[in-house]
């Protein structure tokens, strides 16, 4: 298995704005992407601090799979994300020496991946992903206050505005 790079870490949180206001506000990082994933029911900012890239994720419904994390386990760390050069070559190496993965989605060139467990990755849910994107630099066009007021979503693997008359997300943080 070839390891490409370490492209970031999640963090589950409640509030995406309080998140913000420490990451970029207080230790001056820079945004990069960030929207709402109606599949999973999430809201993403991509940031980078140092040098370092980190993706802060807050649920968007009562029912989500992060809001059960986050009642479960609290705010934190949620995963890392690592590009590899072939995800079906990963995935054979990694179940070859014994290594569960799971949720593999291998449906868009942009973003293929999978899932080794947390109980096989030493309590540490590791995404791997194969991409033929760089998703270091921003997308034109698409700002924070977009990405914080539900302005924008994820379409095929791309952050989108959304249209005027498009409904947006219901939003814990605005209740």
């Amino acid at each position: 298995m070839k390891v490409t790079k370490t492209d970031h870490i999640a963090i589950a949180v409640h509030d995406l704005r309080e998140a913000v206001r420490l990451f970029i506000d207080t230790m001056g990082g820079t945004f990069v992407a960030g929207g709402d994933s109606a599949n999973e029911d999430i809201r993403t900012v991509q940031l980078v601090v140092g040098g370092f890239k980190i993706e802060l994720m807050q649920p968007l419904g009562h029912d989500s799979y992060l809001q059960r994390f986050l009642d479960k386990r609290g705010q934190g760390f949620h995963h890392m994300t690592i590009f590899v050069d072939d995800l079906h070559e990963a995935i054979a190496t990694l179940e070859r020496d014994g290594y569960e993965t799971v949720d593999t989605d291998d449906s868009s060139p942009r973003w293929a991946e999978t899932y080794v467990r947390p109980k096989s990755g030493f309590g540490t849910l590791l995404q791997l992903v194969e991409t033929n994107k760089t998703w270091g630099d921003p997308f034109p066009g698409i700002t924070l206050e977009d990405v914080l007021n539900g302005d924008v979503h994820w379409r095929d693997n791309t952050p989108t505005l959304r249209s005027p008359d498009e409904p947006r997300p219901y939003d814990p943080t605005k209740a």
